[in-house]
């Protein structure tokens, strides 16, 4: 068996990959060794919208790999990856569409890591919209790329957990360790020829689009395990509001009590969709279409985000008073 490590060169642009990154610089060098990187551009962000390298440029250069950052993947970005002589591409979270010539350039050809267990969730949000699903169980997928939206084969899967009050920062963050499982079995694999490579199932195929601000609103009259679940599914991006006594309020994590317990009701009269209908010692109550919804953590405008109980202390909310409802966008379609 050839026991040389693979000439690797990685594209991606977000933090969810340096964990796998990490392992191959410290641990995984036997298999295969990142020999440069390729991401997105220099970026306006934090408060002041300063111009800043992303992780990944910066994990790169603190290790002193050379660093491409092209606007658009034209024939010279693919001559500097020929002059790589990569044995493979590795990708993750690029953010780039890849040109067929682009693909097949490297000699094994170009991998992708898929933040879902495929067919299911093809597309840019597939965190957010599983947990907004209400699934209990995501992975990452390693498959080969082709020219349609993450349909190439699959080799193989690592499955991770979703528990009752994960968000998709909590999820993001176990998908990218399970990369380092998934990349250890699937390296040797390749190197030697033996990694299977099977078409998915077309007709299971889901996909989820990019998630804008608008999405972040919610309709009562919908269940309360499906409201619980956006909330925790689109925190911290784009992340639900409402409107408490005419007060944008951004929602950071949300259940559904097993039962309301110890709460301050309103009376006898059913409460409409909506309606806060007390509090309990991890949130407010919020009647809705089918049960109660609890908000755990909210957050002010300029403020922080915080436990309920500390949020209405200083922002108290009478029972009675009433969160207006709004359509909710579609997150997952089959086409």
């Amino acid at each position: 068996m050839n026991s040389v490590p693979l000439r690797l060169v990685f594209l991606g642009s977000d933090p969810i990959a340096l964990p796998l990154l990490g392992w191959l610089a410290e641990r995984g060098g036997t298999l295969a060794r990142v020999a440069a990187v390729f991401t997105q551009p220099d970026r306006p962000a934090g408060r002041g919208q300063k111009i800043q390298p992303n992780a990944i440029k910066s994990w790169a250069q603190a290790r002193g790999l050379p660093v491409y950052q092209p606007e658009k993947l034209t024939e010279e970005v693919r001559g500097q990856l020929l002059a790589l002589a990569p044995d493979l591409a590795l990708v993750m979270a690029y953010g780039h569409l890849l040109r067929d010539d682009f693909i097949a350039a490297p000699r094994l050809g170009t991998l992708n890591l898929h933040a879902s267990i495929l067919p299911r969730y093809r597309g840019a949000s597939p965190i957010q919209s599983a947990i907004a699903a209400g699934e209990r169980e995501t992975g990452l997928t390693l498959m080969r790329i082709v020219r349609r939206l993450d349909a190439g084969p699959v080799a193989d899967a690592e499955q991770v957990p979703i528990a009752p009050l994960d968000t998709a920062a909590d999820v993001e963050s176990k998908l990218a360790a399970a990369g380092v499982p998934l990349l250890a079995r699937a390296l040797p694999r390749l190197r030697d020829g033996s990694l299977a490579f099977a078409p998915q199932e077309e007709s299971a195929a889901t996909y989820c689009r990019r998630l804008a601000r608008e999405d972040g609103v919610l309709d009562f009259g919908a269940p309360a395990a499906v409201l619980a679940a956006r909330v925790n599914g689109l925190f911290p991006w784009p992340a639900c509001s409402i409107a408490l006594n005419g007060v944008a309020v951004k929602l950071g994590l949300a259940d559904v009590p097993a039962a309301v317990g110890d709460c301050h009701p309103i009376g006898d009269k059913a409460a409409g969709p909506g309606t806060v209908v007390g509090s309990d010692a991890e949130g407010l109550l919020v009647a809705t279409g089918q049960g109660i919804l609890r908000l755990r953590r909210l957050q002010r405008a300029g403020g922080r985000m915080l436990e309920a109980e500390a949020f209405l202390r200083g922002f108290p909310v009478a029972a009675g008073s009433l969160i207006p409802s709004h359509p909710m966008p579609v997150l997952v379609t089959r086409r």
